[in-house]
Parts: structure tokens; C-alpha cells; sequence
């Protein structure tokens, strides 16, 4: 989304409230609490070749599910300043 358009507060509201649950389930999944799955998944891929392994199944199917809604949607979605804080990718 380009941050210089305004955004109706509901719309906003909603979006933040999209954003905690990502960032909460990347925590529950040993990820940093910062960071989105798709981020996390973004490096997921970048650093096996472009795909997920085959030995993360769970990470394989909704990387899928999120690059079939918006092509190289993880890749687009790696966030570089975060994910330090994580137990691991």
C-alpha cells in the first residue's frame, strides 16, 4: 500500500489489527515479533534457492496460498531491519 495516500480510519483500524495478528502468529511460530510471516517467509525462500524446503510444509503451504493471491509476495514483503530478534527462520 503506498503510505503517502490517506487511509479512512476504519480502514486503518482494520489494517493494524491484520498487521498484530500476523505479528502474533510469527511469534508463536518461534519468529521475532516485529517481523510478518511474510517476511520471514520471503527470507525463508531467498535463502533456499527461491522456495521453501520440502522438510517446512506448513511454511511451503502458505507461502503458496500468499504468492497466489499477490505474485512474489513474500519476496516483496522481507523486512531487512527485522527478524534479529527470532529464534530461528
Amino acid at each position: 500500500m503506498d503510505k503517502d495516500k490517506k487511509m479512512h480510519p476504519v480502514g486503518r483500524y482494520w489494517l493494524n489489527q491484520a498487521l498484530a495478528i500476523d505479528q502474533l502468529l510469527n511469534v508463536m511460530g518461534g519468529g521475532d515479533p516485529d517481523e510478518t510471516v511474510s517476511s520471514r517467509l520471503g527470507k525463508l525462500q531467498r535463502k533456499n534457492g527461491g522456495s521453501v524446503p520440502w522438510y517446512r510444509p506448513l511454511s511451503w503451504f502458505i507461502a503458496r496460498g500468499l504468492d497466489a493471491i499477490e505474485k512474489d509476495h513474500c519476496k516483496k514483503a522481507i523486512e531487512e531491519d527485522e527478524g534479529k530478534n527470532g529464534l530461528f527462520i
